[in-house]
């Protein structure tokens, strides 16, 4: 995008982490601003912070297809087509995967992968619709996939799996939309461990999804979560710098950490050798073996 002032732009999970500081930027560059979060108390704390900005708030659980639904028809009614969308929400869980339960499933799937699917099925037409309408009508949309799309991280398998399918739909996206239209865009942004609030995520967890018993992985995922989390020394302030960076060069890929990239390419090159899956642990083994140890106890 080329121009920001006087654009919408919407942004889901907008009460903390990436969303709150991709608000503070679309702000500051004039854009009206949509913003849902599940967190009722935080989105308020957002809609006083940008009370005087063009705004719409909205409490939304985006794995809701109605609650979206809803979400939409408020956007095309008070702005019209958005010009930026950013399907942000997440949560985070892990453990031994054969111990994730069906409401796990049902939990992260719903958020992380369903949210986005919402996002992209109700504003990609809309912001299609407005630019065959007219030929300077700018968009693009960015879902918050992960590293974690790109890798497979031992003990944190249903949170791997909902974010290589966000990185699947974002990529095939980003193919569609070149198939009928030069102004539309999209990007996939792929964090690594940034201080945000998605490792106690679990706070937002509806009730009906409650996990029931905590199995002793979920407790040691849940624990290493916290600790890298929480030691990230990229801040979501410079991980939304770079995602209006990409957006400005009309770059796909964001990657918080590139030299992480170095993960993906081993995972990539176990697949075209056709060898087993490498050790994550091989250059810090004290790592894996005190998990291995862990597990086991």
């Amino acid at each position: 995008m080329k121009q920001y002032q006087g654009k919408t732009a919407v942004i889901t999970g907008a009460a903390s982490g990436f969303g709150r500081e991709v608000a503070r930027i679309a702000a500051a560059r004039g854009m009206n601003l949509v913003l849902c979060d599940v967190q009722a108390d935080a989105l308020d704390q957002a809609a006083a912070e940008f009370a005087a900005y063009p705004l719409l708030t909205q409490l939304v659980d985006v794995s809701k297809a109605e609650q979206m639904d809803a979400l939409a028809a408020a956007v095309k009614s008070r702005f019209g087509a958005p010009n930026f969308v950013f399907n942000n929400a997440g949560v985070g869980s892990g453990g031994l995967i054969w111990e994730n339960s069906l409401a796990d499933w049902e939990w992260v799937l719903g958020v992380n992968l369903m949210g986005v699917v919402h996002g992209i099925r109700l504003f990609t037409p809309m912001m299609l619709e407005a630019a065959a309408a007219d030929p300077d009508f700018e968009g693009h949309i960015v879902n918050t996939a992960s590293m974690a799309g790109l890798l497979n991280a031992p003990n944190m398998g249903v949170y791997n799996v909902s974010k290589h399918a966000v990185v699947a739909l974002s990529e095939t996206l980003f193919q569609d939309l070149a198939l009928v239209t030069e102004q539309l865009h999209c990007s996939v942004l792929c964090p690594f461990f940034v201080p945000t609030g998605i490792s106690q995520s679990h706070r937002n967890r509806p009730g009906e999804l409650s996990s029931g018993r905590v199995t002793r992985s979920q407790m040691i995922s849940q624990a290493m979560s916290d600790k890298a989390v929480s030691s990230g020394r990229v801040s979501a302030a410079q991980v939304a710098a770079m995602l209006f960076e990409a957006m400005d060069e009309e770059r796909f890929y964001i990657f918080s950490h590139p030299q992480a990239l170095a993960s993906v390419q081993t995972r990539m090159e176990d697949v075209m050798q056709l060898r087993n899956p490498t050790d994550p642990f091989k250059d810090k083994p004290e790592l894996g073996a005190k998990l291995r140890a862990a597990l086991k106890g």
